[in-house]
Parts: structure tokens; C-alpha cells; sequence
């Protein structure tokens, strides 16, 4: 039922969103992807029908159909055009202190075709025997598991590594996190944390 109305909701922000943008989000979404040279082309034709034409509704309506069908078929695809204006930002070591800051602990595990996290006031070990306990059984599937600390500010999620986090593993997970299309995956997941 979420997903119907989050799909309802991105469904009525882009009937009432301007071409230009309806365009511009398309743009930044696809360029922080690894297919965004495949699109490139059409989003400058795009961009240059509508500059030219500034003053003809027709155009401007064959131009939002044709970013309309394009956006569908990205979601299909199974990109999630929401996080256009999202940032997922990897970024040094944190310690307790840093609650004051709006930091929250979170135990995140990547597995081979999902990722599982925890989140709350216990310290990391606790959130990581209580993930471990969740995923009893699927312990095969985890191919690495993090310790960080989070806080969203504004668009832009910052994750820190935590005390229990080795530099070795989360210099992994900005590895992993360098791949675009696992990092957009990464901030679809925990964008349900803000």
C-alpha cells in the first residue's frame, strides 16, 4: 500500500511540475547513474526544443510527453526518479559525541542482492547481534557489514564510520558505494530514515 501511494504521489508532482523541471530532475537523476550517456543526447534535444520554442505550448507538450515516457521507462527499468535531489555523502569517523550533532547509530549489512540495517540507541554491538539474530540462517548471503552513524541534513545523508568500524571496511564501503547505480540502491534504502 506504501508503494501505491508513494507511486501515486510521484505520479501527481510530475503533472504538476514545470517541463523545464521535469527536466532538470531527469537530468540530475541520470547523470549521478552509469546510463547517463545513453540519455544524454535526448535530454539536450529536449532542452534545445525548448529553447527555442519558448512561446509554443505544442512543443513544450511533445516535450513533456516524450520526458514523460521516458521517466516511465526508467521506473520500470527500476530506478527510482525520487532520489534525483537526494545525496548519500561517506564521510571520516564519528564517536558517541556526536549524538549532539543529530547523528544516530546504525548497523548496516550488504548482502548479495539486499541490504539490512538496524538503527537505535543501543551501542553498535548490541544493533549488530540483534541484525545478526533477524537474519539467523542468512548469514552466508552478508558479504559485508558496517558500523556507522547517520543524520540526514536537509536532501543530503551524511554516514560517518563509527568506533567499531575498521578504516579497512569502510574504505570497502565507499568502494562499493562508488558503483552509482549501488549508491542511488544504498540511499533508496535508507531514505525511509528520514
Amino acid at each position: 500500500m506504501a508503494k501505491l501511494g508513494a507511486h501515486i504521489a510521484a505520479e501527481l508532482q510530475e503533472r504538476f511540475a514545470s517541463t523545464w523541471l521535469l527536466l532538470s530532475d531527469t537530468t540530475n537523476f541520470l547523470s549521478r547513474t552509469s546510463v547517463f550517456a545513453q540519455y544524454e543526447a535526448t535530454l539536450m534535444e529536449f532542452r534545445g526544443r525548448l529553447s527555442s520554442s519558448s512561446k509554443n505550448s505544442d512543443t513544450e507538450r511533445s516535450v513533456r510527453r516524450e520526458l514523460t515516457e521516458l521517466r516511465k521507462a526508467l521506473r520500470v527499468q527500476g530506478y527510482d526518479l525520487s532520489l534525483g535531489k537526494l545525496e548519500l555523502t561517506l564521510q571520516g569517523f564519528r564517536n558517541d559525541a556526536s549524538i549532539v550533532e543529530g547523528f544516530r547509530r546504525i548497523v548496516l549489512f550488504i548482502g548479495v542482492r539486499d541490504i539490512w540495517y538496524l538503527v537505535g540507541e543501543d551501542n553498535h554491538v548490541e544493533l549488530n547481534r540483534r541484525l545478526e539474530g533477524f537474519l539467523e540462517g542468512r548469514a552466508r548471503e552478508i558479504l559485508e557489514k558496517h558500523y556507522l552513524w547517520f543524520r540526514w541534513n536537509h536532501e543530503q545523508l551524511i554516514i560517518s564510520g563509527s568506533d567499531t568500524e575498521a578504516k579497512d571496511d569502510f574504505e570497502a564501503l565507499k568502494a562499493w558505494c562508488a558503483q552509482p547505480e549501488r549508491r542511488l540502491y544504498l540511499l533508496a534504502q535508507l531514505k525511509r530514515l528520514r
